[in-house]
């Protein structure tokens, strides 16, 4: 039986002055178990930011279905791709201490040419031949128009190769974070795992959240559930991904993006910087990712990439939104920038994405989300 495990509630009902559709907090929780119990979603859990406060944290289900084991709020589960944009906010900070332009060339940014690289995930050597990665700026990695498929092993050759001229289209590719965390590491000598851990994780309080395997996470760890029911291990990420190897949990994912809408630890210009429009998004769909065909509907509502996550024209404003995403895990958080309000959901089931569109309207009420482009719902 699917049940509320951990709650903190802040407020039963929480609304921004003028909202139409107050949050009721009995109400989502309500609705969370009947859409679990209806999908075979195994764990799921919530968090609501109201005027850029945490008001609700919620965590149903179960973390190991085989040995009964209950998710929690602080429970440890995978972030994904909410790692991105955890990433690019700490790459701002550098733009404001001056270490770093978002226009500069990676050709200017590293010590040596990019192709000489050729070490994991750092072998860049396919590129030799290729002097476009000279037009690649963290800019264009952070808006996912460099041109890369997602990762090269889907490429029928396995090589890196560009699509499209970098800036001219989005087109999401982890490849790009690769290169920009090599930037960061290479042209300016930081460590990215010590970077995040101190300017974002330590400084808004998140003690349950690392960019590489902690032991002691495997006392209160989510194993993840596929589309059919299949079970998979947390796998222990022990090096650090800039394009996704976030541990974390509910409880410091609240605290995550309660303090990128209040734009903590950013200038005025930066946080501005994130969230803006930069590149018109004209594709169908998110995934595949070189899709060539051009979707007229995302004009209506202004899709576009801002800085490591993708943003729309509500009926309140402007909004934003990022997800996070594998076989067995689903992490969606939508953020209306007026209200400050945000709607922050992670699964250790994939199968919960089929059920966060009701669940945001229970959050947020009707907004112009995009879930056709992200999931391929109409």
């Amino acid at each position: 039986m699917i049940g509320l495990v951990s709650v903190l509630a802040l407020s039963i009902c929480s609304a921004s002055p003028g909202s139409k559709n107050p949050f009721n907090a009995e109400a989502l929780d309500n609705k969370a178990r009947q859409l679990m119990a209806q999908n075979d979603v195994q764990g799921l859990a919530v968090a609501v930011i109201e005027e850029g406060k945490i008001v609700h944290v919620a965590a149903y289900g179960q973390r190991n279905v085989e040995k009964a084991l209950p998710l929690t709020t602080d429970t440890i589960m995978y972030g994904a791709s909410f790692t991105k944009t955890a990433f690019a906010y700490m790459v701002l900070q550098l733009v404001d201490e001056g270490r770093l332009d978002l226009d500069a060339s990676v050709a200017e940014l590293l010590p040596r040419p990019l192709p000489s690289y050729k070490e994991g995930k750092n072998d860049f050597s396919d590129l030799a031949n290729d002097p476009r990665w000279r037009d690649l700026t963290p800019r264009i990695i952070l808006t996912h128009s460099t041109g890369f498929a997602n990762f090269r092993w889907l490429e029928e050759d396995r090589k890196l190769r560009f699509h499209y001229p970098p800036g001219s289209r989005y087109g999401y590719s982890g490849e790009g974070f690769y290169i920009l965390q090599l930037v960061l590491e290479q042209g300016l000598g930081l460590d990215v795992g010590q970077e995040m851990q101190r300017r974002i994780f330590d400084r808004f309080g998140m003690s349950n959240t690392s960019m590489s395997w902690r032991p002691d996470f495997a006392n209160n760890l989510a194993d993840g559930y596929g589309l059919d029911g299949s079970y998979e291990p947390h796998d222990e990420r022990s090096n650090v991904s800039a394009a996704g190897s976030m541990d974390t949990s509910i409880s410091d994912q609240a605290r995550l993006w309660a303090a990128i809408v209040r734009g903590d630890g950013l200038s005025a210009a930066s946080r501005a910087e994130l969230i803006r429009p930069q590149l018109a998004i004209t594709s169908p769909y998110q995934f595949p990712t070189l899709l060539n065909e051009i979707e007229p509907r995302n004009q209506d509502i202004q899709l576009a990439a801002g800085l490591g996550l993708v943003t729309f024209r509500d009926s309140s404003g402007s909004a934003w939104f990022k997800g996070g995403h594998n076989d067995w895990t689903g992490n969606m958080v939508i953020c209306l920038e007026h209200q400050k309000r945000c709607a922050v959901m992670m699964a250790n089931d994939v199968r919960a994405e089929k059920i966060y569109p009701e669940l945001a309207r229970t959050i947020l009420g009707e907004t112009k989300m995009p879930w056709r482009w992200e999931y391929h719902f109409e």
